[in-house]
């Protein structure tokens, strides 16, 4: 259904000769995304073609056409990027977005929640708990149902929590996805469902919400609340999502739903970057778009500004083999650029070595270190490599760590600042009680059944009979809790007041790095002291909890240190030089993909790690991988590569091992791609029991024994005991 209220101004384009959306300002595609009028668009964004440019141009535009700017919801995936959107957009129409709700998906369902929510029966004080949370209550159910303990055999809480989870996000039976991935745990099938059950209703009991329950309801809001969801969509006239090939099936829903009465929607979104369905994204949104909206603009942004030329060729070639795709070809007016590399190393270690080699050329050649990225499948494909930068004392940074609010020591903190704001968090409460001296679970759980059932449960707090073991403590607790409540107090003031009561507990319980753990909370501080209303700090900490990398390990421009990252954590970033490891059949695509959408996603996680480059693009892989059961399998190309012309690339082979290098039993030499470097090779010494020896990285440790030829267990001062392969170990004997 069409408005066609006073909005239909939309179907003129502004003639005002100061507005800033002029063709001068945008390409052509661009342009006709942002100047459309009413009714459905869905704008396929190739990478690096401007897409956030052409969403801020787009707001900017709407509201120079007198649309109310409360009027408009814009969507994200991080909060990041919608605060930047909506702050170049106030840069362009000299005057506040404030107005917008731009945010992520969970915080506009959190906000909405809280106005709407009562029409479900939801108080708007609820607590989101986050899944390190979420599983800790599924192992409380699973104790109580007595399902877990020694000798059980019953799937651990990670496991539970990813069926569980996987059910909403891919709105498929429990059952389904044990069949299809779990089958050897078919037999709890009904316990699955049990602990569901258990799961929901101790969610509702104690006013917590998990990310799942803040699509879900915010979907049944709208489908289910006819007030709710008539008011809600007719308040939000404009609908624009970022990033739509990351949805799933509910926030596919969602938006369907927002835009019932009108179906203004515009969505930006590249089919060619859908690599997340194990967080439960649906490739089939994107795609089937247009029949969900009929009458669908379809407008393709194809211009890049990223890479160059040389480089976008390959990379279309790479998703052009795709099985389904909107057709696309990225260009660039980039002049000129370097042809791609492809490099087959003769080992994971001969890849690492020349790849690091490359590394030092392309610094002495001016490009900055933090300039460079390595990118890879998964985590543990850059072993070989992190050996070899640490041995060269190159400073790398891992991305994709813990994020600050995952840690104990912040949940601890956090806790009490959760229950001021929903004092019948249970969860939150237990964390609290538990620190206390000589109170164990059996304790903390008598002191929550005597005080859950009240109006105000930190009122009832005080009237509980401590015992004398541990009423000192519990005292303490009372005061605190007591100045926590007292008037005027700011979050950060109330943060220093917790800070003051937790500090000895911290010291106590983390003793051996408890001055780390310091350091980070004096993060938190930092992060409190911009708030002035601690409900939306709670909810911030928990909808978009802070990195520790980005607040305790973050480089300074001067010292900037070269990137190590998944793919996956790398998407939306770019660099000068990007290097792409383990590009062999078998682990990439993986092994174990199965034909169809597993494989096409694999396709599209290279597309993605390819288009990050800006000037210049590596892509190795070894010829000869180590299995599970150590021994050595040869390798071939990615068939990902060979489907692409060879005349898009230029390819190096290092195929004859230097005199430096040695063979394995299977006689393939491992040579080194510079041929001149002199190294102390640690197969050539004979070990023995008992001799001392230093590793690179792992420091100083005692030969243990001799499990097999061209191996030796050592056993480290500080990482106990580890088998080494002498083929690939850097030992010094000491």
């Amino acid at each position: 259904m069409q408005d066609h209220s006073q909005h239909n101004i939309l179907t003129e384009v502004s003639k005002q000769e100061e507005s800033p959306v002029t063709r001068e300002a945008l390409n052509e595609a661009q342009y006709k995304a942002v100047t459309h009028g009413n009714g459905p668009v869905l704008v396929i964004a190739g990478a690096g073609s401007g897409k956030t440019r052409t969403l801020v141009y787009r707001m900017a535009y709407l509201i120079e056409q007198g649309i109310p700017p409360e009027s408009i919801m814009l969507l994200t995936f991080t909060r990041r990027s919608a605060q930047e959107m909506l702050y170049r957009a106030t840069q362009l129409t000299n005057q506040s977005c404030r107005r917008v709700i731009g945010g992520t998906f969970h915080a506009t369902s959190n906000m909405l929640l809280r106005q709407h929510g009562h029409h479900l029966g939801f108080p708007p004080g609820f607590t989101i708990i986050d899944r390190g949370d979420a599983e800790g209550i599924i192992n409380l159910i699973k104790s109580s149902l007595d399902l877990a303990g020694a000798g059980k055999r019953f799937p651990s809480k990670r496991i539970v929590m990813n069926l569980l989870s996987g059910a909403i996000n891919k709105a498929r039976p429990i059952e389904d996805l044990v069949f299809e991935s779990h089958i050897h745990l078919s037999e709890f099938i009904d316990d699955f469902h049990t602990i569901r059950d258990h799961y929901n209703q101790f969610k509702l009991d104690h006013g917590l919400m998990d990310y799942d329950d803040l699509l879900v309801n915010w979907q049944r809001l709208l489908a289910e609340s006819d007030a709710a969801g008539t008011e809600i969509s007719q308040r939000f006239q404009y609908i624009l999502v970022d990033e739509y090939q990351d949805t799933n099936l509910v926030q596919a829903e969602i938006v369907r739903l927002l835009a019932r009465n009108h179906d203004n929607v515009m969505v930006v979104g590249d089919d060619a970057q859908s690599i997340y369905s194990f967080r439960g994204a649906d490739f089939y949104n994107i795609m089937r778009f247009p029949d969900q909206f009929p009458g669908t603009r379809v407008i393709k942004l194809e211009q890049n500004y990223r890479s160059t030329q040389p480089i976008l060729s390959l990379t279309n070639a790479i998703i052009e083999q795709a099985e389904e795709k909107f057709t696309k070809t990225l260009f660039t007016e980039i002049e000129g650029g370097i042809q791609p590399e492809v490099f087959s190393g003769a080992t994971e270690a001969a890849e690492a070595r020349f790849v690091v080699d490359t590394i030092d050329r392309l610094i002495k050649d001016g490009t900055q270190k933090d300039s460079i990225a390595i990118l890879f499948r998964s985590g543990f494909h850059s072993y070989k490599l992190e050996m070899e930068l640490t041995s060269r004392y190159i400073e790398f940074e891992k991305r994709g760590g813990l994020k600050l609010t995952e840690s104990a020591h912040t949940k601890d903190a956090l806790s009490f600042l959760r229950i001021l704001v929903n004092p019948w968090d249970n969860l939150s409460w237990n964390r609290i009680l538990l620190q206390l001296d000589k109170v164990g679970p059996k304790t903390a759980q008598k002191i929550l059944v005597s005080i859950s059932e009240t109006d105000d449960p930190i009122a009832a707090l005080a009237t509980y009979k401590p015992a004398p073991g541990w009423k000192q403590g519990y005292t303490k607790l009372l005061e605190l809790l007591v100045r926590l409540k007292g008037p005027g107090l700011t979050p950060g003031g109330q943060f220093d007041l917790i800070m003051e009561y937790y500090q000895p507990i911290l010291e106590k319980i983390y003793h051996d790095d408890y001055p780390k753990r310091s350091k980070e909370l004096e993060h938190i501080r930092a992060l409190i002291g911009d708030y002035g209303d601690l409900q939306s700090f709670v909810d911030d900490t928990a909808l978009d909890p802070p990195e520790i990398s980005a607040a305790d390990q973050a480089p300074t421009p001067e010292d900037g240190r070269l990137i190590l990252s998944t793919i996956h954590s790398a998407k939306g970033l770019e660099w000068d030089a990007v290097f792409v490891i383990g590009l062999a059949e078998g682990r990439f695509p993986h092994q174990n993909a199965v034909p169809g959408e597993q494989y096409e996603e694999e396709r599209r996680l290279l597309y993605v790690a390819a288009t990050r480059a800006k000037k210049q693009l590596f892509l190795t892989y070894p010829r000869q991988l180590m299995t599970p059961d150590r021994k050595f399998r040869h390798t071939v190309m990615s068939p990902f590569l060979r489907e692409i012309n060879p005349g898009l690339y230029h390819q190096q082979e290092m195929v004859a091992p230097t005199p430096y290098s040695f063979s394995d039993s299977s006689g393939f030499g491992l040579p080194d791609p510079v041929g001149t470097r002199k190294k102390t090779v640690s197969a050539r010494v004979e070990y023995s029991p008992g001799m001392l020896v230093q590793h690179a990285l792992f420091g100083p440790g005692r030969v243990k024994s001799i499990p097999g030829p061209r191996r030796v267990e050592i056993s480290f001062d500080r990482h106990g005991d580890k088998v080494l392969h002498l083929d690939y170990a850097k030992l010094e004997v000491i």
